[in-house]
């Protein structure tokens, strides 16, 4: 047996096998496929809905204006309630100064900072201050210290005394006097 014999051969089987498949998968036996799509393109409607009636929807006017900023700090929220009362000539009493520059020694607690020593130039003596990030401040009379509004009234050798405006817990202020020692 030659090798061209076999190619042949092999050659006419599966072109055998080719004609037998295509012949299975002739056209009979699918009467009830086709009678079923012929049924469904009968029953088909054809009609789309009509689409929804268009209700307006009616305006609503947003009135921010009337309500209280959410952004807006407890301390500016103060200042304007302050300013709307001295308008109005209520309250008038004691009250911090809202509208100020706070100072850097006021954004620590008053019993943080730390005195660690004094200074004296042109007569007028300063304190040296240390806060809790370790910078050293210096600080006159008439300065702010702490969070409670502070004033420092008096600067003396060993200690610094001011004074603090604090909220009386019935809506007004009162002073309560306060005092940094020179740490040794």
């Amino acid at each position: 047996m030659s090798m061209a014999w076999m190619t042949r051969s092999w050659r006419y089987l599966s072109v055998t096998l080719l004609v037998i498949f295509l012949v299975g998968c002739s056209d009979s036996g699918h009467e009830d496929l086709q009678q079923y799509i012929n049924e469904v393109k009968s029953s088909r409607q054809g009609r789309i809905e009509p689409l929804p009636e268009f209700v307006p929807v009616e305006n609503f006017t947003y009135s921010a204006d009337e309500l209280a900023d959410p952004f807006m700090s407890w301390q500016t929220k103060a200042a304007l309630a302050a300013k709307a009362e001295q308008k109005a000539g209520v309250g008038g009493g004691l009250q911090p100064d809202l509208g100020r520059r706070r100072e850097p020694l006021e954004a620590f607690p008053l019993d943080t900072l730390r005195m660690v020593g004094t200074m004296q130039k042109d007569g007028q003596t300063s304190a040296l201050i240390k806060s809790p990030d370790g910078l050293v401040s210096r600080i006159i009379v008439g300065n702010y210290l702490g969070q409670n509004y502070g004033q420092v009234v008096a600067i003396r050798a060993d200690t610094v005394e001011l004074v603090e405006i604090v909220p009386d817990g019935l809506g007004s202020w009162i002073k309560r006097p306060a005092s940094l020692a020179i740490v040794e």
